[in-house]
């Protein structure tokens, strides 16, 4: 799907949740959070198209698979994370939509511990 349909359905989606807001707020919330599903379901072909570069470009640099994927990870606990607290601004609740981004802030820290520790392995290596 092109980014001129997803920006269409977004803003066909936008004009019917204002207009449900003001009748009935909990159906527009659903309304959301089911168009913010489906673009994400959308756009994951072209999520894997980049996934399949990246993994093709550490190949080629001798880069270990294990720390592509825990890049990889922590890029999708970014955009989990921003998924969420998006979802959670829109209802109104952006105290829990706080608590969302400190969360993945840690979980980034904890999933990029080991890369850290191979830098600096590698740092140690190369000071005599």
């Amino acid at each position: 799907m092109e980014i001129w349909q997803i920006v269409g359905l977004a803003l066909i989606v936008t004009v019917i949740g204002v207009v449900l807001k003001q009748i009935r707020p909990e159906i527009a919330l659903q309304l959301t959070i089911l168009a913010s599903a489906s673009i994400f379901i959308l756009i994951l072909s072209k999520i894997k198209v980049i996934v399949d570069l990246l993994q093709t470009l550490a190949d080629q640099a001798n880069i270990s698979s294990y720390y592509l994927l825990i890049v990889l990870k922590i890029v999708g606990v970014a955009y989990l994370a921003e998924f969420g607290a998006q979802i959670c601004r829109d209802a109104g609740e952006s105290a829990i939509a706080t608590k969302i981004e400190l969360a993945a802030k840690v979980g980034v820290i904890v999933l990029a511990i080991p890369i850290i520790v191979a830098i600096t392995e590698s740092l140690v290596r190369l000071v005599p």
